[in-house]
């Protein structure tokens, strides 16, 4: 079985239509390990479009908690606090957040959103007893530590080493290979999405300063 996992998809529905254009015809199912919601406006369509993928399953990440009010903005940043009080305003659908999971197996993988609440990056120290795919830091990388590996599919709506590249990877269970993949989307369309909806200047500004791969 072909497998994508997925995250950090982040109310992005012009990357997250250009994921499941990419994937909707080589793979037979879905995991997605978070951060549907948050940052990009369309939080209730991204939520109702990654629940109808095949085999679905989704984890939670950090910003179903805060959407939830299980977690506090108060000590995210001042941008992110920004990013938070405009998006929950486009969120309706608590019903499709309540109660996901944290983790899941798949394959030799513990697939969680991110071990310990940690942001584990290419050169993080850390010890692990398992294989694991994670997400949250939005770069996309494998890593080995204590002998085991950290996979990281990258992010499908706010890629933070070219924003306008979409990342996830397909896991063949069979074989255990894992592939890593990334393709453009309109990152332009997303922008103007964002001043429609009167997001404040600093937000635009994030998205619109990030460097572009498509370029």
């Amino acid at each position: 079985m072909r497998v994508s996992v997925f995250g950090d998809v982040h109310g992005n529905l012009v990357a997250l239509e250009t994921f499941v254009a990419a994937t909707q015809d080589i793979v037979d199912a879905y995991l997605c390990l978070g951060d549907v919601v948050d940052y990009g406006p369309w939080n209730d369509d991204c939520l109702e479009i990654v629940l109808q993928l095949p085999g679905i399953r989704v984890l939670e990440g950090n910003h179903e908690r805060l959407f939830a009010g299980a977690e506090s903005v108060d000590h995210e940043s001042a941008l992110a606090q920004a990013f938070f009080r405009r998006s929950r305003q486009f969120f309706s659908r608590g019903d499709l957040i309540a109660g996901l999971p944290l983790r899941a197996k798949l394959g030799l993988f513990e697939c969680v959103h991110t071990i310990d609440g940690r942001y584990i990056y290419r050169d993080s120290p850390i010890d692990i007893a398992c294989d694991y795919m994670v997400g949250h830091t939005h770069h996309q990388f494998t890593i080995d530590r204590s002998g085991f590996v950290i996979v990281n599919p990258g992010s499908v709506g706010q890629n933070r080493e070219w924003i306008d590249m979409v990342d996830f990877l397909i896991l063949d269970t069979e074989s255990g290979e894992v592939q890593m993949h990334a393709v453009p989307y309109n990152v332009d369309q997303f922008l103007s999405e964002l001043r429609l909806r009167h997001y404040p200047e600093e937000c635009v500004r994030y998205y619109a300063s990030k460097p572009r791969k498509a370029v």
